[in-house]
């Protein structure tokens, strides 16, 4: 079988001759130009990446960019693959669009820094009633991992032609909220439909108001498998609890690579995060992850200009006021990466 188009288009193959392909058209249907191909059930013997795209990432790797999203992801080699040119300047995304790559999602989700859950092609490729289920075993494993996992495609279809989406799509967008996503994203809506601006706020609206639901966050604790065995998990699994119980006005996390403030959101609490990085790339990179507020400011050295600077930086960020609490996590010594081993609690000054 030969998918065109997000399986619009069904062709099969009838006759193989050299590098071209006789096919017959099981459901046919208007077919223009740079629309994707899938080949349902096969496991192709090539990379995901070509050489075009190998010079492009090259290219782009000069250009200051965040994060690189890798399409038709088969195993954790490709990903491999492409950070060997990425270097570290940047994130790898793993798309997430092939049943092969979701029979080895554990060792995918070890290599790459995020995930995708990429519904179009995943649609074609696997049975149409699998999608759901396996969108919400990738965002489980996604957060339990620690990673960004955003949901994508087909969210508000009916927008692309109509300035307004239907009840089920409604209903989809504020389901990728409720199983825990950090991102939702929108495709052709915004890249080729007629209501662009539209589209984007009624996402914005649908995820506002699912988060506010009084069930949201219950449902997320519920939801999480529960930390890791290590310090630094215990420790920002009790920021979230503690900030609960005093009320505190925000969580204030130290981070250098972003590993500190990643383990923050995945514990979804319902008090405000915010990330302070002395590195401008990591601040930007963090953007896309749940529920964090992230800020570049100069590291500190010793543990009162910890509390101050995060004091002031809370009062700057209207995120906190004179007389409320607030929680503090960081790692010592100062600006190692990962080392989450300090939390406190500090009171806001009027100065």
């Amino acid at each position: 079988r030969v998918m065109l188009e997000d399986g619009k288009i069904a062709l099969e193959v009838d006759t193989v001759i050299d590098k071209s392909a006789e096919c017959w058209v099981v459901v046919g249907g208007k077919l223009s130009d740079r629309k994707g191909v899938n080949l349902p059930g096969a496991i192709l013997p090539v990379s995901a990446m070509t050489k075009k795209d190998h010079s492009d990432l090259d290219f782009l790797m000069g250009e200051n960019i965040d994060w690189v999203a890798l399409s038709f992801v088969q195993r954790a080699d490709d990903i491999h693959e492409a950070k060997k040119i990425v270097k570290g300047r940047a994130g790898v995304l793993a798309k997430i669009e092939k049943p092969a790559a979701f029979d080895c999602l554990s060792e995918i989700l070890d290599a790459a820094d995020a995930v995708m859950v990429a519904r179009g092609d995943l649609g074609v490729e696997a049975p149409v009633e699998e999608v759901p289920s396996m969108q919400k075993r990738i965002i489980r494993l996604a957060r339990d991992a620690g990673k960004p996992v955003i949901v994508a495609t087909q969210m508000l279809e009916t927008m692309i032609h109509a300035p307004v989406p239907t009840r089920a799509e409604v209903s989809d967008v504020a389901g990728a909220v409720d199983e825990g996503a950090d991102a939702i994203m929108l495709s052709a809506e915004s890249a080729v439909g007629e209501f662009p601006v539209q589209a984007v706020e009624v996402m914005d609206r649908v995820a506002r108001q699912a988060e506010s639901d009084e069930d949201f966050f219950a449902t997320r604790r519920l939801g999480s498998s529960g930390a890791n065995p290590t310090a630094e998990d215990a420790i920002t699994a009790a920021a979230g609890q503690v900030s609960q119980t005093i009320g505190a006005s925000v969580i204030v996390t130290y981070t250098t690579s972003g590993s500190t403030a990643l383990r923050a959101a995945r514990e979804r609490p319902k008090t405000p995060i915010l990330a302070l990085t002395p590195r401008l790339e990591v601040a930007r990179k963090l953007c896309i992850v749940w529920g964090l507020h992230t800020v570049k400011t100069t590291d500190v050295t010793d543990f009162e200009e910890m509390v101050a600077k995060a004091c002031r930086m809370a009062l700057q960020q209207e995120l906190a006021k004179a007389g409320e609490r607030i929680v503090i996590t960081a790692g010592v010594p100062f600006g190692t990466p990962g080392a989450t081993n300090v939390l406190h609690i500090a009171w806001m000054s009027g100065d």
